[in-house]
């Protein structure tokens, strides 16, 4: 008797019996190597190589910050203009820094893979040693160059130059003041009065350091590098302090001029929003209808205090009309939704400018954290993209971010300086 014939399911079976096998096996594995790549033993791995790469980029900022000062003396040395060798190391070790704050926020992102996140932190510690070495190489052939070339009276009358130009400029921080308090409530121009403070202190502080320097370096049994160096640090903490003044100073007034067009502007959204709601199936109405209201009620809670609380309501403002942007979602037309940004826009840009500020002046001076860094870095380059985009609707999404990353630094600050 012959062999049967063999049909199609005699060959057909074993092979997806075979495939099928394979096919669970490659899965299997990959889901193996997917949790080993985000294993415990790989975020750990991860979290070591992003403090260590996190600690370096304080440092290198911490460098940074002290070859800033020399440039500045140098300046002063020079007749007002640092060496090229200095100047060429700051503006390479500030790319690398800038370039470095924003891999951090991608190599801490949650969503990054542990793998990518050791593999950029790796690059970043590179790139930052190379930067740090060559800062200190600069340095260190720029401080052997004085040591020969210039003395330390020369340095001294360097530095008090320096004193009387700066001190020429501030004027009287006083004067400041006294036309804020004419203009608006003493809660709107606290950061001005700091700054004010900071400059006096910080500049009766470099005179007395460099006192002290002038009185050793004409005894050359004695050293002025000290006295000198502090009184160097006294002076661009009265510098930035003075920055700080009148950019409070610039936007009280500012915001003072702006603020009822700030009003008008939200009263139009919410008029805007109400139209809109008209057309929107009930449910949809319903939930709008109540974020007007909410908005309405806000506008009429801040409409009394704003003509001398304008930084206050600027700033509550600009949250009034994200939170109904919100609400209105898809809602809208291109048109309107353009239309609704443009008229935003300038009021957000002075919320995130004055955030910015906020929190630039809320840095500690000591034991900074890297979070308040990283966070303030985020809001700077938000801020920068807001005011270069082209499109309102880009524009003003990126001028809300920049307030998010400013709030955040400011209150890690605040954290960072109770520790």
């Amino acid at each position: 008797m012959g062999q049967p014939e063999a049909g199609p399911w005699d060959w057909v079976l074993p092979a997806l019996v075979v495939f099928g096998t394979t096919a669970v096996v490659l899965v299997a594995a990959a889901f193996a190597i997917r949790a080993i790549r985000r294993g415990p033993a790989a975020r750990r791995r991860a979290t070591e190589a992003t403090e260590k790469a996190g600690a370096a980029l304080v440092a290198l900022d911490d460098a940074i910050e002290e070859l800033e000062l020399e440039v500045g003396l140098s300046g002063a040395l020079y007749g007002g203009g640092a060496p090229a060798s200095l100047r060429r190391t700051r503006m390479t070790a500030q790319h690398t820094r800038d370039a470095a704050f924003t891999a951090y926020r991608a190599m801490t992102d949650p969503d990054t893979l542990p793998a990518e996140a050791v593999r950029v932190s790796r690059d970043v510690l590179r790139r930052i040693e190379t930067a740090s070495r060559a800062i200190e190489s600069a340095r260190g052939e720029h401080a052997a160059w004085i040591a020969t070339h210039v003395s330390a009276a020369d340095q001294v009358a360097a530095a008090e130059g320096h004193l009387a130009e700066l001190t020429a400029r501030v004027g009287d921080p006083a004067a400041l003041l006294r036309e804020l308090e004419q203009l608006v409530d003493r809660e709107e121009w606290t950061d001005a009065s700091q700054a004010a403070q900071s400059v006096r202190s910080a500049l009766a502080e470099a005179r007395d350091h460099l006192d002290t320097a002038r009185e050793k370096a004409a005894d050359p049994s004695r050293s002025a590098h000290e006295d000198l160096a502090l009184g160097e640090r006294a002076l661009r903490r009265a510098d930035a302090a003075a920055r700080l003044l009148e950019e409070s100073h610039t936007h009280v007034v500012q915001a003072g001029r702006a603020v009822a067009g700030e009003l008008d502007a939200a009263h139009e959204a919410v008029r805007s929003a109400t139209g809109i709601r008209a057309a929107l199936e009930p449910d949809d109405a319903e939930r709008l209808g109540a974020e007007i209201a909410w908005a309405s009620e806000e506008l009429a809670r801040i409409s009394p205090t704003a003509a001398r609380r304008p930084v206050s309501a600027n700033r509550e403002i600009a949250r009034v009309r994200e939170r109904l942007d919100a609400a209105l979602a898809d809602a809208r037309t291109a048109q309107q939704r353009l239309h609704g940004a443009r008229t935003a826009l300038p009021g957000t840009l002075a919320a995130a400018r004055s955030a910015v500020s906020r929190a630039e002046a809320a840095m500690p001076t000591h034991a900074r954290a890297l979070d308040c860094r990283v966070r303030l870095e985020a809001a700077r380059d938000e801020l920068a993209a807001a005011r270069q985009a082209a499109d309102p609707v880009t524009a003003l999404d990126a001028a809300r971010r920049a307030i998010r990353h400013a709030e955040d630094a400011k209150a890690l600050a605040d954290y960072a300086r109770l520790g």
